[in-house]
């Protein structure tokens, strides 16, 4: 029985990758269906407090998209990115790594991709070699965002093995942003030189290849208040999570936790918005990033609680098979992750479903979390939004997808960025832990 409810686990996530976006979620819903219903599985854990956080946060963000914020934000980063064309390979992941840090989403790296690839073209530099690292790091710093739905649950389970908030994201912040320079530095490898490229020749003498220059955006007034609003919220949080950990314990037994902080902050920085700028609160749910985030929740909702399923069902088994192996060969626990996240297209998802089983096993905290990385291997089936959006937007055509499906220009940067992200996890982590 257990291979057949691990086949229906894997049939139903192959299912939702078939089905696309969103469909990862309703087909997780399914599996729970038939898991629990046709095969006698008592149902897992919903992770509810990591919806509604998800929730929360993208109901200010999306306040702040409605305000002019984002596209203030990404003026900013325009104008970053030419006052250093020559770099733009390291610049340019540098700019989508901090927007997803403080967005808690990658989704963000859509209104800066065109800019890469157009201050990239314009610098004959080939837009392949920053668009495919930018891309990767926007999704890897999911696992170092003070907000990330993939953050907050896993930071939740290491708690009661002494690991706090600030401990874990002060080993993955840095992890994963000098994992990036790394896959920065290989980057500038890949490919031949644009000139050279004999598809981007085909498409110049077709036409096809416009340069159009810096683009001018009209930034609304309410934009700088709007996103200064969201950002003291971010702080506040990190504020708040420090007084009441446990190596400061300012408040020793607080009204407030710091998942329901998380979402009092983010639901009071929307309010403030809305109320300060006077923007149309109906518009909020029409955002770009609102509906995004709230296929997000979805996803979460059915790949989590599909996983938990039959994880928890058998917890002693999985403990049995996979507990020896683990703590001799602990580099297996970031192999797995990075696998499962290929299919379940979600850190928090792969997070959820992985992570309290590894930790059950007994794990280590430091193991765990220098493989926390891994849960970011989006980029290797070259279906995921930002990556379809990156080939889409270079009109060069040197970001392509080759005819293997696997040899695209995100899949060397991504390798390079999750291993030696896991490799500083445990030099880093074992320093502070």
């Amino acid at each position: 029985m257990v291979f057949v409810e691990l086949f229906v686990v894997l049939a139903f996530i192959y299912l939702g990758a078939r089905i696309g976006g969103i469909g990862i979620g309703l087909a997780g819903g399914a599996g729970v269906l038939v898991l629990s219903l046709f095969l006698g599985v008592d149902t897992g854990h919903i992770p509810v407090d990591v919806i509604l956080i998800i929730m929360s946060v993208i109901a200010a963000i999306a306040a702040m998209q409605v305000a002019g914020g984002l596209e203030w934000l990404v003026d900013l980063s325009e104008t970053f990115l030419r006052k250093n064309p020559k770099r733009i390979t390291f610049y340019a992941p540098i700019v989508t790594y901090f927007m997803t840090l403080l967005a808690g989403t990658g989704h963000t790296a859509f209104s800066t991709l065109p800019v890469i690839a157009e201050v990239a073209k314009e610098q004959g530099i080939r837009p392949s070699r920053p668009l495919g690292i930018s891309v990767v790091a926007s999704q890897i710093a999911i696992t170092a965002s003070p907000i990330s739905a993939a953050v907050v649950f896993f930071s939740g389970i290491l708690e009661p093995l002494g690991v706090g908030y600030l401990t874990l994201l002060a080993i993955c912040i840095p992890t994963t942003f000098m994992a990036c320079m790394a896959g920065a530095f290989v980057s500038n490898f890949l490919g031949c030189e644009l000139k050279d490229d004999p598809v981007y020749q085909a498409r110049l003498q077709k036409g096809l290849v416009k340069l159009k220059g810096q683009t001018q955006r009209d930034i609304l007034p309410t934009a700088k208040p709007a996103t200064y609003i969201f950002i003291t919220a971010i702080v506040g949080v990190i504020v708040y999570a420090t007084i009441i950990s446990d190596t400061v314990n300012l408040i020793p037994n607080p009204s407030l936790g710091r998942n329901e902080a998380i979402m009092v902050f983010m639901l009071s920085a929307a309010t403030a918005i809305v109320t300060f700028t006077k923007i149309d609160a109906s518009e909020i749910a029409n955002a770009a990033t609102f509906k995004s985030g709230m296929s997000a929740c979805i996803c979460v909702l059915g790949v989590a609680w599909l996983g938990d399923t039959f994880v928890s069902s058998h917890i002693d088994d999985i403990k049995a098979l996979s507990a020896d192996v683990l703590n001799q060969y602990p580099w297996m626990l970031a192999v797995t992750l990075f696998f499962a996240s290929m299919l379940l297209y979600s850190q928090g998802a792969t997070t959820m479903a992985l992570m309290p089983a590894a930790l059950a096993i007994g794990v280590a905290p430091i193991t765990a979390i220098a493989s926390f990385a891994a849960v970011s291997a989006l980029f290797v089936l070259p279906t995921y939004p930002t990556l379809l959006a990156a080939v889409q937007m270079d009109d060069t055509g040197s970001t392509r997808i080759g005819n293997m499906v696997f040899n695209h220009p995100f899949l060397i940067p991504g390798l390079v960025t999750i291993s030696t992200s896991v490799g500083l996890g445990f030099i880093i982590g074992g320093m502070i832990l």
